[in-house]
C-alpha cells in the first residue's frame, strides 16, 4: 500500500511540475480530488486499485502532452533554421550562375571580335601590312540626316584626309577629319556624300549622293535614262580619290543603291593608304 501512495504520489508530482499543466487543471481542483483519493487508499478499499491505475494512466497522458511543445519548439526551430540556410545558399548559387553566364557571355563577345577580324586579314599578310590600316569603331555619329563613324587611327598611322575606308571590300566612305590618334569618316549614305560611280554594261557615268537615309540615290544620269534594278555599282575613280572599281553597292527602285555594307553594323574598317603612297612618288 505504501508503494503505491508513493507512485501516486510521484505521478502526481510530475504532472504538477510539468510545463502547461496548469492551463489544464484547476490546482484546488486537483487539490481536493488528491485528498479524497488519499483517505480511500488509506482504508484500502478494493474498488481503488482499478481506479488508482486509471487515474495514474491520465496523469502520465497529460504530462506527455504537457512536455510535447518543449520537445516539438526545438525542432520546428531547428527546420525554419536549415529552411533560412537553404534560402541563403540558394541566393549564393544564382549569384555564381551570373557571373559564370557574365562570364560565358564575355568569352562569345571576344569569339566573334576574332572571327570577325580574322575575315578582315583573310587577304594577303605582307600587302595588308603595306596598303591598310586596320581601324576599330569607336563612337557611331549617326543622326538623321548626318552618317559618320569615328576610328581610333589618325595621323599617327599615316592616315590622311580623303583616305577611302573600306569594310571587307567594300566602299563605306572617306576620311574628312584627322587627330593624332582619331579619325572621322564620313559615310556613303551622309546628306554631304557625293562619290562618282559607274554601272551597267554601258558604263553609265552617275554621282551617287547620300540622302542621310540608309540608301544613297544616283543623279545626274543621261537625259531619259531609267536605272534598272539589280545592277551593281562601282567607284569610277573619276575624282581622283577614289580607285576605280571599288564596289559600293546594288541598284533598287527609284535609283536608289542598297549599300554592299550596311554603316550601322561596323565594327572595325580598313583604311587604305596606296593611292596616298603612290601619289608620294
Amino acid at each position: 500500500m505504501s508503494s503505491s501512495r508513493d507512485d501516486f504520489s510521484i505521478a502526481f508530482r510530475s504532472a504538477l511540475l510539468q510545463r502547461g499543466a496548469a492551463q489544464k487543471f484547476s490546482l484546488v481542483f486537483l487539490i481536493i480530488i488528491a485528498s479524497i483519493i488519499f483517505f480511500l487508499d488509506i482504508y484500502g478499499f478494493g474498488f481503488m486499485k482499478p481506479i488508482r491505475s486509471i487515474i495514474n494512466d491520465g496523469i502520465y497522458r497529460v504530462s506527455l502532452v504537457a512536455s510535447s511543445p518543449s520537445r516539438f519548439i526545438p525542432q520546428a526551430t531547428g527546420s525554419v533554421t536549415n529552411l533560412f540556410n537553404i534560402k541563403s545558399e540558394n541566393e549564393e548559387l544564382k549569384k555564381e550562375l551570373e557571373v559564370y553566364r557574365q562570364k560565358e557571355l564575355s568569352v562569345e563577345y571576344l569569339t566573334n571580335q576574332n572571327k570577325n577580324l580574322r575575315k578582315i586579314l583573310e587577304s594577303d599578310e605582307n600587302l595588308f601590312k603595306e596598303h591598310y590600316v586596320l581601324s576599330k569603331v569607336l563612337i557611331d555619329k549617326s543622326s538623321p540626316y548626318l552618317k559618320s563613324i569615328i576610328i581610333n587611327k589618325g595621323s599617327k598611322a599615316g592616315i590622311l584626309k580623303g583616305m577611302p575606308v573600306i569594310d571587307k571590300e567594300y566602299l563605306v566612305g572617306r576620311i574628312v577629319e584627322i587627330n593624332y590618334l582619331s579619325s572621322r569618316v564620313l559615310l556613303l549614305n551622309d546628306l554631304n556624300s557625293r562619290i562618282p560611280v559607274t554601272f551597267g554594261e554601258d558604263g553609265v557615268q552617275a554621282i551617287l549622293k547620300g540622302s542621310g537615309g540608309s540608301r544613297p540615290v544616283l543623279e545626274y544620269l543621261p537625259e531619259g535614262y531609267v536605272v534598272e534594278e539589280g545592277l551593281d555599282v562601282f567607284t569610277s575613280g573619276k575624282d581622283g580619290i577614289f580607285f576605280a572599281g571599288s564596289p559600293i553597292g546594288t541598284t533598287v527602285e527609284k535609283g536608289e543603291v542598297k549599300l554592299f555594307s550596311e554603316s550601322s553594323q561596323l565594327s572595325f574598317v580598313k583604311v587604305d593608304l596606296s593611292k596616298q603612297k603612290k601619289e608620294a612618288f
